[in-house]
């Protein structure tokens, strides 16, 4: 028993000095009277404690507190007393409980990313973000992208800039069962001193779906790209308040976005999840970071989600009466195989893997049809994004409306099944700013626009090449029906 003891221990430390080669650290040397598992565990320790120590001066705490209006704000001063009115200086205070509570990773100069569910943006509040120094400061959303479950803040206090320094990122696609993490975060606010808590466990499994979500009707719902399989499931601890946090690896890189769900009926702890670092991830947070919107791809089709005949791929069940699926070919009783050389499973996989790209990227989708093999090359529509969307550098304005893909809005794909509106390729005014030229000229929200200037247009982008260089009056062609279009003068800006 005793030599089986020594060689596991001894198998333990050639682990942990590997690890502490790779990680660029000379592994603890074992003295000859001391006991070799606690050098192993020694060694396990410092590895653990560096990697806590590169990252967490780059998490911080989330307040949210509920805007009664008048600047005053509803707090909790403790757990135990009942609530009270407090000023703005509030959350400066020590006691300060906040109503609701969550954690942030910096990811720039006063940027802060975090869980877009854990700001509750239905509801009108203000967030205030604590750092590692102790300090507090009032943050304003940024960029909110639901469909991603991702939010920016921003702090806009310049003494605060040499406060906020961004976490390096790893790559959560590379991610594997079994991988030693750790998780930074803000349990039930106990972090809000801007001291994150520190747990770690395990990578349990990829690829998880978060749990659906009834609608409005009842019936199941996947709000996030999360609920088709985006996440990283962990065994590290993860409770409430832990949303936002990172998930780190043995470098003290952020790999993952650390989200806590709630928990499925029957159990009586949350799931730990985490949204990985990956190039959708990159993607979401360029653009939030600078107050854009993240647009999602839409293909157009319908599916049957219970399809049991149907081991591989998905079968189209209906396709949209205008949309790119219909321009690309693809029709009823197709079973598409792969998006860009990406194997689809089920619907879920096709969803997600649509989804990822950005509206008016081009996808390689694979057919099967009558025991052949198809490929078509297909430019992606807007998916119809549910939520609280943020954008704070808004689209390009054209003598005061602004465009956006038609599918973009869920009413126009209803009106084109009803026969209310044209199949024909074309933009949807989504805004128009009362008083200005558009206006004037009698455009307004949700009209379509098939042409600008003589020239056909599908896409926001090709509607403002078509009058980007026009100084004087520009004709729009308006489809008012099926087989009837109005046409409308829009004068130059005054």
């Amino acid at each position: 028993m005793s030599g089986m003891r020594v060689r596991r221990s001894v198998a333990v430390v050639g682990v942990i000095s590997l690890v502490a080669a790779i990680l660029g650290r000379a592994p603890v040397s074992v003295q000859a009277d001391e006991p070799t598992g606690l050098a192993a565990a020694v060694a396990l320790e410092e590895v653990l404690v560096a990697a806590i120590a590169r990252s967490e001066k780059s998490v911080v705490s989330i307040a949210r507190v509920a805007d009664k209006g008048g600047g005053v704000v509803d707090t909790q001063p403790n757990f135990l007393g009942p609530p009270r009115l407090m000023g703005p200086q509030g959350p400066q205070d020590p006691d300060f409980v906040p109503t609701s509570f969550a954690t942030g990773v910096v990811i720039g100069k006063g940027l802060v990313l975090t869980n877009h569910h854990a700001l509750a943006l239905d509801e009108k509040s203000q967030f205030y973000v604590t750092t590692v120094s102790r300090k507090v400061y009032a943050a304003e959303v940024k960029g909110a992208s639901p469909y991603t479950d991702l939010a920016v803040l921003e702090v806009k206090d310049p003494f605060a800039d040499e406060e906020f320094v961004p976490i390096p990122f790893g790559d959560g696609s590379k991610v594997r069962k079994g991988q030693i993490v750790l998780a930074l975060g803000n349990p039930y606010a106990i972090a809000r001193d801007g001291q994150a808590s520190a747990s770690w466990g395990i990578v349990a499994n990829v690829q998880r779906k978060a749990q659906t979500v009834p609608g409005e009707n009842g019936a199941p719902t996947r709000p996030t790209l999360q609920h088709f399989g985006a996440l990283i499931q962990t065994d590290a601890r993860l409770n409430l308040g832990t949303s936002g946090g990172a998930l780190l690896n043995l470098q003290g890189e952020m790999i993952g976005l650390t989200t806590s769900l709630a928990a499925v009926a029957g159990y009586e702890q949350a799931a730990g999840y985490a949204i990985p670092v990956d190039d959708a991830f990159r993607q979401t947070v360029d653009k939030l970071k600078v107050g854009e919107e993240r647009t999602h791809g839409l293909l157009g089709i319908t599916f049957r989600r219970d399809d049991g005949g149907q081991a591989n791929g998905v079968r189209v069940d209906m396709i949209y009466a205008a949309g790119p699926a219909r321009q690309a070919d693809i029709r009823p009783s197709d079973v598409i195989t792969r998006v860009n050389d990406q194997p689809i499973r089920d619907g879920d996989d096709l969803m997600l893997n649509i989804g990822r790209l950005p509206a008016g990227s081009p996808a390689r989708i694979t057919i099967e049809r009558g025991g052949r093999t198809y490929q078509r090359l297909v430019t992606l529509a807007k998916f119809p994004v549910q939520g609280k969307v943020v954008v704070t550098k808004p689209a390009a304005n054209w003598r005061g409306m602004t465009v956006d893909y038609a599918t973009a809005m869920p009413e126009y794909q209803s009106r084109v099944n009803s026969g209310e509106a044209p199949v024909d390729a074309c933009v949807i005014v989504r805004d128009v700013i009362e008083g200005s030229p558009a206006w004037e000229a009698g455009l307004r929200r949700a009209m379509l626009i098939t042409h600008a200037a003589s020239v056909r247009v599908e896409t926001p982008d090709e509607f403002h090449a078509a009058v980007a260089e026009k100084t004087a009056d520009v004709t729009v062609r308006l489809a008012v029906a099926p087989g009837k279009a109005d046409m409308v003068t829009v004068h130059p800006q005054p």
